[in-house]
Protein backbone atom coordinates (compact mmCIF):
# COMPACT_ATOMS: atom_id res chain seq x y z
CA UNK A 1 0.00 0.00 0.00
CA UNK A 2 1.40 3.35 -0.90
CA UNK A 3 1.84 5.78 2.12
CA UNK A 4 1.92 9.31 2.22
CA UNK A 5 2.58 11.98 5.36
CA UNK A 6 -0.34 14.76 5.58
CA UNK A 7 1.26 16.93 4.38
CA UNK A 8 1.95 15.11 0.95
CA UNK A 9 -1.79 14.27 0.59
CA UNK A 10 -2.97 17.85 0.74
CA UNK A 11 -0.03 19.00 -1.59
CA UNK A 12 -0.69 16.18 -4.05
CA UNK A 13 -4.73 15.46 -3.37
CA UNK A 14 -5.28 15.03 -7.16
CA UNK A 15 -2.45 12.82 -7.85
CA UNK A 16 -3.64 11.05 -4.42
CA UNK A 17 -7.14 10.20 -5.61
CA UNK A 18 -5.49 8.50 -9.26
CA UNK A 19 -3.40 6.31 -6.61
CA UNK A 20 -6.77 5.58 -4.27
CA UNK A 21 -8.47 4.37 -7.75
CA UNK A 22 -5.97 1.46 -7.87
CA UNK A 23 -5.14 0.79 -4.66
CA UNK A 24 -5.89 2.21 -1.00
CA UNK A 25 -2.87 4.76 0.09
CA UNK A 26 -2.13 5.38 3.69
CA UNK A 27 -2.00 8.82 5.16
CA UNK A 28 0.40 9.11 7.86
CA UNK A 29 0.69 12.12 10.32
CA UNK A 30 4.00 12.57 12.91
CA UNK A 31 5.27 8.81 10.71
CA UNK A 32 1.74 7.31 12.20
CA UNK A 33 -0.68 5.84 10.27
CA UNK A 34 -4.32 7.77 10.52
CA UNK A 35 -5.90 6.97 7.63
CA UNK A 36 -6.51 5.34 4.37
CA UNK A 37 -7.92 6.86 1.58
CA UNK A 38 -9.84 3.98 -1.18
CA UNK A 39 -12.07 3.96 -3.99
CA UNK A 40 -15.81 4.17 -3.64
CA UNK A 41 -15.72 0.49 -5.08
CA UNK A 42 -13.42 -0.93 -2.38
CA UNK A 43 -15.48 0.99 -0.02
CA UNK A 44 -18.89 -0.19 -1.41
CA UNK A 45 -17.05 -4.08 -1.16
CA UNK A 46 -15.69 -3.61 2.19
CA UNK A 47 -19.53 -2.64 3.39
CA UNK A 48 -20.66 -5.39 1.59
CA UNK A 49 -18.35 -7.88 3.48
CA UNK A 50 -19.63 -6.70 6.82
CA UNK A 51 -23.12 -6.87 6.31
CA UNK A 52 -22.79 -10.58 5.12
CA UNK A 53 -20.89 -11.03 8.36
CA UNK A 54 -23.73 -9.89 10.31
CA UNK A 55 -26.10 -11.32 8.47
CA UNK A 56 -24.30 -14.67 8.81
CA UNK A 57 -24.46 -14.42 13.21
CA UNK A 58 -27.86 -13.24 12.90
CA UNK A 59 -29.06 -16.53 11.03
CA UNK A 60 -26.38 -18.49 13.35
CA UNK A 61 -27.60 -16.80 16.30
CA UNK A 62 -31.50 -17.32 15.46
CA UNK A 63 -30.04 -21.35 13.99
CA UNK A 64 -28.66 -21.39 18.12
CA UNK A 65 -31.97 -20.13 19.46
CA UNK A 66 -34.13 -22.29 17.64
CA UNK A 67 -31.65 -25.67 18.79
CA UNK A 68 -31.77 -23.97 22.58
CA UNK A 69 -28.46 -23.63 22.32
CA UNK A 70 -28.19 -20.66 24.59
CA UNK A 71 -26.01 -19.11 27.73
CA UNK A 72 -26.69 -17.01 30.18
CA UNK A 73 -25.88 -13.25 29.62
CA UNK A 74 -24.44 -12.71 33.05
CA UNK A 75 -22.62 -16.06 32.96
CA UNK A 76 -21.12 -14.76 29.13
CA UNK A 77 -20.06 -11.83 30.28
CA UNK A 78 -18.52 -13.29 33.58
CA UNK A 79 -16.26 -15.72 31.31
CA UNK A 80 -15.56 -12.69 28.92
CA UNK A 81 -14.20 -10.53 31.78
CA UNK A 82 -11.96 -13.43 32.70
CA UNK A 83 -10.45 -14.20 29.53
CA UNK A 84 -12.03 -17.48 28.99
CA UNK A 85 -13.65 -18.54 25.40
CA UNK A 86 -15.00 -22.04 23.70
Amino acid sequence: MDALSANEAKTHFGDMLLKAQRAPVQINKNGKPVAVVLSVEEYESIEALKLRLLQSRVMQAMADIEAGSMVDGESFFDELEAGHHD
